[in-house]
């Protein structure tokens, strides 16, 4: 579930699924996706902050209920043309196309795809206690929901092949100095709230500018990432060593080796 409000000109998007640490189903995304375009059409709207609720920002997708139900993931994964955005990648970048500042108020588990929603906005806050992840190698996947475009500004290249390879939980002091985040706070929303009056002093046209240049300066072409990006998805998801991936990838199961590499180039 996703609540959305605008209060003082402010959006508040909130991940409230408390009870999973605000795992993500097909119905969020969905969400996600329809709060970006109405964010988009309101032009009263100065700023967006999205967070979670409860102890967690996000942990990830609920694999487990979208492997229940196998045209979920090609909901998730359709696009009619190769270089478009599908559902997973647009609510990632769509977070940077809006001409007004994006903030991630984070706390607890930003795991996997909540790490990639969080890096699709322009300002990233968190506790110091909360853990961050790129998970989607420990299920025998590659990441797909459109940070291949945006990392590159963010962190250097063996940083992000270390994250993604290794699927570890790093701390936020280790994040902020790779570069994942951009401030550690006790209290984010109160840094966020502080920062946005701070930038209500400003034209918004100004700021809408530079941010829509800039985010043109730094952002990788994406066309062809984003094609590279859900072929290779798909192409994981029919490979045996994926299904072996998914059963070692089980907490407590026994591990299962790999069958020889398939062909990659």
């Amino acid at each position: 579930m996703i609540t959305f409000d605008v209060h003082h000109d402010v959006a508040n998007v909130t991940l409230s699924r408390p009870n999973k640490q605000n795992a993500l189903t097909l119905n969020m995304f969905q969400s996600l996706d329809n709060i970006i375009r109405e964010i988009r059409k309101n032009r009263q709207i100065r700023a967006v902050i999205l967070h979670g609720d409860g102890q967690h920002f996000c942990a990830g997708l609920d694999v487990q209920s979208v492997m229940q139900h196998p045209m979920q993931i090609i909901k998730l994964l359709f696009k009619l043309l190769p270089g478009n955005q599908n559902l997973v990648q647009r609510v990632v970048l769509g977070w940077r196309t809006l001409p007004i500042p994006v903030y991630a108020a984070i706390q607890g588990n930003c795991l996997g795809g909540g790490l990639h929603i969080a890096l699709g906005t322009d300002f990233r806050i968190a506790t110091p206690d909360t853990q961050f992840a790129i998970m989607e190698s420990r299920w025998g996947l590659c990441p797909d929901m459109g940070t291949s475009v945006i990392l590159p500004s963010y962190l250097r290249q063996d940083h992000s092949l270390k994250l993604a390879f290794e699927a570890q939980r790093i701390n936020a002091l280790t994040a902020k100095e790779m570069g994942l985040i951009t401030a550690i706070d006790d209290n984010p929303r109160e840094y966020i709230t502080k920062h946005i009056a701070s930038l209500n002093q400003h034209s918004p046209d100004a700021l809408a500018a530079i941010k829509l240049l800039y985010n043109q300066t730094y952002q990788s072409p994406s066309r062809a990432l984003l094609w590279k990006e859900t072929w290779y998805q798909i192409k994981l998801l029919v490979s045996k060593n994926t299904r072996i991936a998914m059963k070692n990838g089980v907490k407590g199961s026994e591990f299962r080796a790999y069958s020889q590499r398939g062909k990659w180039k």
